[in-house]
């Protein structure tokens, strides 16, 4: 294992211990579902492609347009270089539309000219990189914080505009209608310094059966 992974390990079961503290129900959640393993990409080019690429279409479309994506990159990588050098008829043509199309171009420019890269963001605070990498376009803040927690691995995102976190808190807290921005912020506060590992267990409640101590009529 090495250090990076060791200090991950680390970090996650202080987190564990701090959200089972926080609320018994949190507690049950984390009892069931197990140990926090999200599934992450440490390359921030690609997990923006992939974002911009998966907007309002299916999984398995996605999934579909990124395939077709990388096989027609030269080496079957996906690059600042390779994107820019196809039109935008050669990106339609993987699936994409115009509009994502043109937003592909414009990622590829910000990181070909290293206006936007992976060790600029990694020094930059949160609210800097969110800053930062919705200046491009097609990039808004809900990208932006899926960035943060699972390319980055920030601890503390919160993302209060996530429809499935916001249906999970609904649930946990036994809310009568699905909450806004003031109720999501107030109900992420027990959860601080670790409200992305909170975020993930919260979205993993909804998976299957209701988890113990958790009601919906």
């Amino acid at each position: 294992m090495s250090d990076f992974e060791a200090m991950r390990e680390q970090r996650a079961r202080q987190a564990v211990r701090n959200l089972s503290k926080a609320h018994p129900r949190m507690r049950a959640i984390i009892k069931s579902v197990g140990p926090h393993r999200p599934n992450t990409n440490p390359n921030a080019f690609a997990t923006l492609v992939d974002s911009i690429a998966s907007q309002q279409v299916s999984m398995h479309a996605a999934a579909a347009i990124l395939r077709r994506l990388t096989d027609a990159c030269p080496r079957k990588r996906v690059t600042p270089a390779a994107l820019s050098a196809m039109s935008i008829d050669e990106l339609r043509g993987v699936g994409l539309s115009r509009q994502k199309a043109s937003y592909l171009h414009d990622l590829a420019e910000h990181f070909a000219t290293r206006r936007v890269s992976g060790p600029k963001l990694k020094r930059l605070d949160d609210e800097a990189v969110i800053e930062s990498v919705t200046r491009i376009r097609g990039v808004g803040r809900w990208t932006a914080e899926m960035l943060l927690m699972f390319c980055l691995e920030r601890p503390d995102v919160w993302p209060i505009d996530d429809l499935g976190l916001r249906k999970a808190v609904m649930r946990f807290h036994e809310y009568p209608e699905m909450p806004g921005a003031a109720v999501m912020r107030e109900a992420g506060e027990i959860f601080r310094p670790f409200r992305s590992y909170a975020s993930w267990y919260l979205w993993r409640s909804l998976e299957g059966p209701l988890m113990p101590g958790i009601r919906i009529d």
